[in-house]
């Protein structure tokens, strides 16, 4: 059983030993998560593509834009790997190409990187915390249901790490989905499920079949420290 991370550093293991299984069990599309809003996907993308040197794959990065890209690619010190913009004319899909790792792609590329993966073809491409489902750009009618069955619905959701608010969500490959709530001690795991659940299952598992209300939630004692802590001080660090 996967257990509960206790700082980013650990989540990101975590995120790289489920890649590893999820490619020697041949998934072809995977999705990694850390939902977190302040969190910076370049210092996530630098801790974890590792996990694709050491399985010793020849693979490109890509980022939303050349700005990103550029910014990558010197922060990075110009590494041996091909960091490009997404649709960029240098960072072409090519026969030798045997990984692709798209960083925080919104719905704004989520076309372009369509047409990616259906050029990767059956090679393994990675998306790192991705965008691709704003509906402010892709709608919720006919076009955004159209989009989540043809391609987004094909990315198997390999890592999601979420801290709500007195509970975490996570699913670690290939093992179930898992709702943690925060106690006074710590975090016990109090839910797990083969699908990632919905807001009302949340609501059902941490509250019972009826949320209270504000008013009649029960406070709950925090512990100080703990895993939101750690992770609020790594963001932090990330962030300077």
């Amino acid at each position: 059983m996967t257990g509960l991370p206790t700082s980013l550093e650990d989540a990101i293991a975590q995120a790289k030993a489920a890649t590893r299984i999820a490619f020697q069990d041949g998934v072809p599309r995977l999705l990694v998560e850390l939902v977190y809003p302040e969190l910076k996907a370049m210092p996530v993308a630098e801790a974890y593509i590792p996990v694709l040197q050491e399985l010793g794959l020849a693979f490109k990065v890509y980022f939303p834009d050349a700005g990103a890209a550029a910014l990558a690619r010197r922060d990075w010190d110009n590494p041996e790997f091909s960091v490009r913009a997404i649709g960029e004319l240098k960072g072409q899909i090519e026969p030798e190409d045997e990984a692709f790792l798209f960083v925080d792609p919104s719905a704004v590329e989520v076309n372009a990187v369509e047409e990616m993966c259906t050029q990767a073809g059956g090679r393994p491409v990675i998306m790192l915390n991705p965008r691709l489902e704003d509906v402010a750009i892709i709608g919720i009618g006919y076009a955004g249901r159209q989009l989540r069955e043809r391609f987004l619905s094909t990315l198997e959701q390999v890592y999601y790490l979420r801290p709500l608010e007195g509970a975490v969500l996570l699913r670690s490959y290939p093992g179930p989905w898992q709702v943690w709530r925060e106690t006074a001690e710590g975090h016990e795991l109090v839910a797990e499920m083969p699908q990632k659940p919905s807001g009302e299952d949340l609501d059902r598992i941490l509250f019972g079949e009826v949320a209270p209300t504000e008013d009649e939630a029960a406070p709950v004692k925090r512990r100080k420290g703990g895993f939101l802590a750690e992770l609020q001080s790594f963001l932090r660090a990330l962030s300077q």
